[in-house]
């Protein structure tokens, strides 16, 4: 409550990269709460996908989900296919349960206290935060402080929305699907698929399902998605759907920044470009830690070029590409090109996994 001592760090958001920023604080003597209205793992359309960074990142944290290992990238379209192997060791297929089951866990042995709440709205002054909470029913909370505020609260965040830092984004906005299917995985990469007006990503996420996440500027249902991906719906016929069709979008956000005063965005509440090869939780891991290094320096400021540092490689990569001005051209020329030039298709998969 307003008026007691003010924690030091203050998590928006309890996903993964939420629990993330937790335990990188809390590992660091830092005293820490997290907002998160949502009782239980929350699941959401995600590529799930971990990066061998990602992996070795989690493991750090004492995190060691179950999961499915996969070597590397493969990008597979009508007439060319590329490939590309981790040098980094494994990355791991692992649902986004999973994932938020064994963070939560770690960060109830951390003895982090999670709070069913939700940010209403938030005053900065010279030596804390305010923040003004709600239940998940729209129940007036209390009004909390904080030393510093890590807004890990996604893509859409509301955080980003009160500090005003949403930034416009030009082109058609991207949306995803994805669904589980139970049926042993028949490839030990991700599987990218690029398709006429699609792009589907195939990731082994236990010994006997795989999720399926399809990304386009093309509205429509995800069944009709996969007609344009005739092997992959072949496979895929008979097969028994193990989670409903989950969606998210417009996927494309940008903020104008990512810190405002003692208030730093982490994860996609700093912005999102949906990525090549699904590194989404890796990146976001590596900006928690990030942040929290900017918290200890006393110099939040500094958050600023540790997103850039731990940013640069996906966005280098996915920002020519997905800026482009005829993303469908894009897709046909690029298997080909990664096809034709595989030592920079395979530098720049390499590149990317060790993110975090």
């Amino acid at each position: 409550m307003t008026g007691s001592s003010p924690v030091d760090v203050l998590v928006v958001g309890g996903g993964p990269v939420g629990l993330g920023c937790a335990l990188y604080a809390a590992r660091q003597g830092l005293t820490v709460q997290v907002l998160e209205p949502r009782s239980g793992p929350v699941d959401k359309a995600c590529g799930e996908g971990l990066m061998p960074g990602g992996v070795a990142a989690l493991a750090e944290l004492g995190v060691e989900p179950d999961g499915h290992a996969f070597r590397g990238i493969r990008y597979l379209g009508p007439t060319a296919s590329a490939v590309a192997d981790f040098r980094a060791g494994a990355g791991l297929g692992v649902r986004r349960t999973e994932l938020q089951g064994r963070l939560s866990a770690q960060v109830a042995r951390a003895g982090v206290e999670v709070l069913p709440l939700a940010l209403d709205g938030l005053d900065q002054h010279a030596d804390r935060v305010e923040v003004r909470t709600h239940g998940l029913h729209g129940t007036t909370g209390p009004t909390l402080a904080a030393r510093h505020v890590l807004a890990a609260d996604g893509l859409h965040s509301p955080t980003r929305r009160l500090l005003r830092l949403d930034h416009p984004v030009g082109g058609r906005p991207r949306f995803g699907q994805r669904q589980h299917f139970r049926i042993a995985p028949w490839s030990d990469h991700v599987d990218v698929l690029w398709g006429a007006r699609a792009e589907a990503y195939v990731t082994p996420v236990a010994d006997d399902v795989v999720g399926v996440a399809v990304l386009s500027d093309h509205r429509a249902p995800f069944a009709e998605h996969l007609t344009g991906f005739r092997p992959l719906l072949e496979r895929l016929t008979g097969c028994e759907a193990v989670s409903p069709v989950a969606g998210a979008g417009p996927l494309r956000q940008r903020s104008r920044r990512r810190t405002a005063g003692r208030v730093l965005l982490v994860g996609d509440a700093a912005g999102y470009v949906d990525a090549l090869t699904g590194e989404g939780i890796s990146l976001g891991l590596a900006q928690a830690r990030a942040a929290v290094a900017a918290l200890l320096a006393g110099r939040p400021s500094q958050y600023e070029r540790g997103w850039l540092a731990a940013t640069w490689r996906c966005s280098a990569l996915t920002a020519a590409l997905r800026q482009s001005t005829r993303p469908r051209l894009v897709r046909r020329a690029l298997v080909p090109a990664a096809a034709a030039a595989p030592w920079v298709f395979s530098a720049a998969v390499n590149e990317l996994g060790r993110a975090a």
